[in-house]
């Protein structure tokens, strides 16, 4: 019973960990992509990467917390709890396929509408 209490306490400790050296790391990119923007002059390259950097940067704080459902999956399926695994696979799914349905219906809203002019 103590190592199932243990166990868990150490997959919370990992999700933490994963969460806040994530958090840190979004939180610095994009930092040093609003730097180069205010470094740069109005025109230059350097504002187009800084930019990018900035993107990439909210990128990561979006795709933080689909790693730790990921992780939450391989967690569970290696420790054969697989009703959980299977819940994770599920909201794996769903995100998938809200990611899909969100990339893919604005693309067939805007054809609508230029064939329609």
């Amino acid at each position: 019973m103590s190592t199932d209490i243990a166990r868990r306490n150490g997959l919370i400790q990992l999700l933490a960990t994963v969460l806040h050296r994530g958090t840190w790391f979004g939180s610095s990119v994009i930092a040093v992509g609003v730097a180069l923007r205010m470094l740069g002059w109005s025109g230059t390259s350097s504002t187009m990467i800084g930019t990018r950097i900035i993107t990439a940067g909210i990128l990561l704080f979006i795709v933080l917390p689909v790693l730790r459902v990921l992780l939450m999956l391989i967690v569970f399926v290696r420790e054969r709890d697989f009703r959980f695994g299977a819940i994770a696979m599920l909201v794996l799914a769903i995100i998938l396929l809200g990611s899909v349905l969100g990339v893919a219906l604005p693309m067939q809203d805007t054809r609508a509408d230029q064939n329609s002019n």
